[in-house]
């Protein structure tokens, strides 16, 4: 009874890693907004001619680019650990004409995709 296949091993990863994968994008999600909101500080200090809102600007973006990047490399690791994960299952434990690499290049691209909006909102 202990050696059977149970497809329940596989979807519970796979659930982990889409709790990951939402994690990550919430936590880039609140990274662009608070690095944007620096935009909307500097935009009311200009009109007030206050230099100290002007200092928080660079702060924002700096924790916004912060949060970003820690996102990003949240969903990089979780792709990291489904696919070492899946590598470990047999192959009764996987279902039928699955692509097994399909979850580990989608992670990868959205991680990707953060990296490259982390260094956007740097240098923009």
């Amino acid at each position: 009874m202990a050696n059977q296949p149970d497809p329940r091993i596989f979807f519970a990863a796979e659930r982990t890693l889409l709790a990951w994968l939402r994690t990550g994008l919430t936590i880039i999600g609140i990274g662009f907004v608070i690095s944007r909101f620096g935009l909307f500080v500097q935009l009311f200090a200009t009109q007030s001619l206050s230099t100290a809102l002007a200092t928080s600007t660079s702060i924002s973006a700096a924790l916004g680019i912060a949060f970003v990047l820690i996102g990003s490399l949240a969903i990089g690791s979780a792709a990291i650990q489904h696919r070492r994960f899946v590598a470990t299952l047999t192959e009764a434990n996987l279902p039928p004409a699955y692509a097994s690499e399909f979850a580990f290049i989608l992670s990868s691209i959205i991680a990707a995709l953060g990296m490259a909006l982390a260094a956007y909102l740097w240098y923009a």
